[in-house]
């Protein structure tokens, strides 16, 4: 498994002090059927007590040694597991944080949550038992099979034939199980897809009634998983019995060759019970090793999940050297820019756009749903990359600046407001974390915020739930531009973003934000004209396509779609009293 090449060095030497620990277990449970063979047919035999008690003194005297092996090898292995386990998530996290929306969105969510907890966990799971039965299993059954050859090299003829059959039906268990773990985990990301999903629409889903639909939807996932859990398990439960009777067998040999031998005096009693000991500590191994095998598969279909997210290159390099700095601060240009997403069938979602926008300037965005505003305004701070043409920010395109530096010159209030569990205060802070109080209500008030979180009986530190569950559609809004204006950003994109702020509200914000962001470089877009109407240069976009430029008045004039959506919006009557006047 690819996944525990990196940690090897990082726990390489505690692994090998389990393992020698562990090496010192595994000797003192292979002496003691000897022992017991020489307490049988040299103390018991001729009744000698003294010889008894001595053997009997060191045989506990061993079994003390593998003890305190037992527990220290027990510690390290946890330690070093939960450690393993505990930086290979946190590493696994730090990855899916640099990938690119598109690679994200190809894993699905639900399976990247899955990836990250279970089957961190399966990998977590085998690496402990590597330090504990993973390596103890094949010590105990080689050194059986030593010590019971060195008691009677005859009857290792049984051990070798029964060893042979074992090995098969492992490898048997390994090769056929594996397919069928890859399946339990795909469907245990359905599983976890639809959970995700019914907690993501529950107002949608209470709102219509429809608890009867998701509960369908979820048994069925659930069901899926059941029955492939099963499947998977029922295949694997057909190799250990299969082994157990196969030693089992073995054993029945032993006792009845050894009895024949017994009464032929070419054996002793001593070393049939020391042989039928390390038969069943064999019995034991290879049970112990089948077990391993179906862990190792579990943990293999996990590993190559993980292993998948790994080898992911990152599509958006963080890491350069200090991007050269222009003049222009905030100055925008998009030079024959299409962009497809990966996959996707059909036209470009932007299709050959040309536009500059200068420094300080406001531009508002216009069109149709699905026209391409929200993918144009992705482009900026390379959330996405463009397919064909160029984009360049102050003077530099945007694939030559380092990304941590881009993103800090922009601040971007989405279309879906999301805001996370902590304090109004917190949420705020994300735009900028050293932010004063100050800055923060300046911000706030700007937004249009600031009323209604005094209003709250712990003002700013009144703690909000997993996306702002306790604040109204508006409320989340406001608090939403108040953490992109308190960056001061050079250029600020809000997409949409007072879609629920009455027509009032949204004005006093207007105007606010022209005093507040006097230099700023603003990306207006909206569904509704009102809201871009008095913008210095609007774009109306259609099919990804800019199909109209210019002053309000001009596209009244000039632009159909523009004139559509007006029309849309305000009425015919008023269409033609806003272009008469």
């Amino acid at each position: 498994m690819n996944i525990l090449k990196k940690y090897r060095a990082k726990y390489g030497k505690k692994f090998l002090i389990a393992v020698l620990f562990l090496t010192f277990e595994a000797i003192c449970d292979l002496l003691q059927p000897t022992i017991m063979s020489k307490i049988i047919d040299n103390g018991v035999v001729n009744k000698d007590l003294h010889y008894v008690l001595k053997l009997g003194a060191f045989m506990l005297a061993i079994t003390a040694i593998g003890a305190i092996s037992a527990t220290t090898r027990n510690i390290i292995s946890s330690n070093v597991s939960q450690e393993f386990g505990t930086n290979l998530r946190s590493d696994l996290y730090q990855k899916i944080q640099s990938l690119s929306y598109e690679q994200i969105n190809q894993f699905n969510r639900a399976s990247l949550v899955t990836r990250l907890t279970n089957d961190v966990t399966q990998v977590q799971v085998f690496v402990n038992g590597l330090m504990r039965i993973f390596v103890k299993a094949p010590l105990i059954c080689l050194g059986s099979l030593l010590m019971a050859t060195r008691l009677n090299p005859r009857l290792s003829v049984v051990l070798i034939v029964v060893v042979s059959i074992v090995a098969v039906l492992i490898y048997l268990n390994m090769k056929v199980g594996f397919p069928f773990f890859v399946k339990v985990q795909s469907a245990l990301d359905r599983v976890n897809g639809t959970i995700r999903e019914y907690l993501s629409g529950v107002k949608v889903i209470k709102a219509f009634h429809q608890y009867k639909k998701e509960e369908k939807k979820f048994e069925a996932a659930n069901n899926e998983f059941q029955m492939r859990s099963i499947k998977a398990m029922r295949v694997m439960s057909i190799f250990s019995p299969s082994i157990a009777l196969t030693v089992n067998m073995g054993i029945i040999v032993v006792i009845w060759v050894g009895g024949l031998r017994v009464n032929n005096g070419q054996m002793q009693v001593g070393q049939i019970v020391a042989y039928t000991n390390y038969m069943t500590q064999i019995l034991f191994s290879l049970m112990m090793i089948s077990f391993i095998f179906n862990m190792f598969v579990r943990a293999k279909a996990s590993a190559e999940r993980i292993n998948e997210v790994f080898s992911q290159e990152v599509e958006v390099y963080v890491e350069k050297e200090q991007t050269k700095h222009s003049l222009s601060k905030g100055k925008i240009e998009f030079e024959n820019v299409s962009f497809s997403y990966k996959g996707a069938v059909g036209d470009p979602v932007i299709k050959n756009f040309s536009f500059t926008c200068l420094p300080g300037q406001t531009v508002g965005i216009i069109g149709s749903t699905g026209a391409g505003k929200s993918s144009l305004i992705q482009l900026i701070p390379r959330f996405y990359d463009v397919t064909s043409g160029a984009i360049r920010v102050n003077d530099i395109d945007v694939k030559d600046w380092d990304v941590k530096e881009l993103r800090e010159k922009i601040a971007v209030v989405p279309q879906k407001n999301i805001l996370f569990t902590g304090t109004v205060i917190e949420n705020i802070r994300w735009g900028k974390e050293d932010a004063t109080f100050e800055e923060i209500a300046d911000a706030s008030k700007v937004a249009e915020a600031h009323d209604f979180i005094s209003a709250f009986p712990e003002g700013y530190e009144t703690r909000l739930g997993q996306g702002g569950v306790n604040l109204s559609g508006g409320q989340k809004q406001r608090v939403s531009i108040a953490r992109a204006l308190v960056r001061k950003p050079e250029i600020l994109i809000l997409d949409d973003c007072t879609s629920a702020v009455d027509v009032a509200t949204e004005s006093r914000i207007k105007e606010s934000l022209k005093r507040y962001a006097e230099n700023t470089t603003c990306l207006l877009i909206a569904q509704r004209i009102s809201s871009v109407m008095d913008a210095d240069q609007i774009i109306v976009l259609e099919n990804g396509e800019m199909v109209g430029y210019g002053h309000h008045e001009e596209l009244l004039k000039s632009c159909k779609v523009y004139q559509e959506i007006l029309q849309s919006q305000l009425g015919k009557e008023a269409l033609q009293y806003v272009a008469g006047k």
